[in-house]
């Protein structure tokens, strides 16, 4: 009996084919473990600007915020590319 209801609830996983489901195998076999990292192309970090901290960083923001704003356009955002 147990065997005819567990065939039964296989055959609904993939109907039309015939195939029980897999169960369990969801991320794939360790044998492909690091596959992506392993074939990207190594690229060397950019240098970049040292990054401001305390009295230096709350003076560009300010800055930022208050100071160089353009006035009549419409707002943009801190990440915006717009012209």
């Amino acid at each position: 009996f147990w065997l005819k209801a567990s065939l039964e609830v296989w055959v609904k996983a993939f109907p039309g084919t015939g195939r029980p489901a897999t169960m369990g195998k969801v991320h794939g076999s360790l044998a492909r473990a690091g596959k992506v990292k392993n074939q990207t192309p190594k690229v060397a970090k950019a240098e970049k600007k040292k990054v401001l901290t305390g009295r230096a960083k709350k003076r560009f923001t300010f800055n930022r915020r208050f100071v160089s704003i353009v006035k009549g356009g419409p707002k943009r955002g801190p990440n915006s590319n717009m012209k």
